[in-house]
């Protein structure tokens, strides 16, 4: 046995689901290796899962070490659900430390453009950009183990110490609050006051909310867990279909 077949026999990665005989099986496998996401076309209804995990990847390529979800990868697949008749409705998970704010910005725009019904689940966190992104459905829920971070923008690396770049980092502050404000039950001064805390973080200015206070708060709907989302879903596409048939014309 050579050095090389040595290795891969003993090495700790973990092996890669095996190819079935189904062809639909192999394709969700793929689906959710590449995109994080699947069609579950299994239940009452059929409902397309996102997820928004790890940082939100924008114009430049994170490290490898990162774990990230592509925005060109989520974009497509919103327009997708959108236009294909056969989905109901879509169940957006989060867990997420944030990351580029244009791009979690424009999946938000996305999802709160929708006419079918959307609904969001924070697992873990929903931190930073992952707010708007956790608004943007028509309904929200949150774990009550999860938290939230609220906190102003903030950029990495060199930047010029000019009056134009703090306007420009107010401006992007101001799109992010609106949005967030529109979607939500918060006002914008008490969002900008949890921003501005600086009581709560060590190393940083804003604020954690976990589950309980991120309701009370009004940016989440409610208390709930994944059988909680899935039936808020189930009722709205409900809703929808008894509308569909009212609007029908009668033959």
């Amino acid at each position: 046995m050579n050095y090389q077949n040595y290795h891969l026999k003993n090495s700790d990665v973990p092996d890669m689901p095996e190819e079935t005989d189904c062809p639909q099986d192999n394709a969700a496998v793929s689906r959710i290796i590449e995109t994080g996401s699947i069609l579950s076309d299994n239940g009452e209804y059929l409902v397309q899962c996102m997820t928004i995990i790890g940082q939100i990847e924008g114009h430049y390529i994170l490290s490898p070490q990162n774990k990230t979800t592509k925005y060109e990868h989520i974009i497509p697949q919103l327009v997708a659900v959108e236009q294909d008749r056969r989905i109901d409705g879509l169940l957006m998970i989060l867990n997420t430390v944030g990351g580029d704010v244009e791009a979690g910005l424009a999946i938000a725009e996305l999802m709160a453009g929708m006419k079918k019904p959307v609904v969001s689940l924070v697992l873990g966190g929903g931190h930073s950009i992952g707010v708007p992104i956790a608004v943007a459905a028509k309904k929200s829920f949150i774990a009550k183990s999860a938290t939230m971070t609220i906190h102003p923008v903030r950029m990495n690396g060199l930047m010029l110490g000019v009056p134009q770049a703090f306007e420009y980092f107010q401006r992007m502050q101001q799109r992010i609050t609106g949005f967030v404000t529109e979607h939500s039950h918060i006002s914008a001064e008490r969002y900008n006051r949890l921003a501005m805390n600086t009581d709560e973080l060590v190393m940083d200015i804003g604020t954690i909310l976990d589950g309980t206070e991120a309701v009370q708060e009004g940016l989440i709907d409610s208390i709930g867990d994944l059988n909680d989302a899935v039936r808020a879903l189930y009722k709205m596409i409900e809703k929808n279909k008894r509308l569909s048939k009212k609007r029908k014309p009668h033959r």
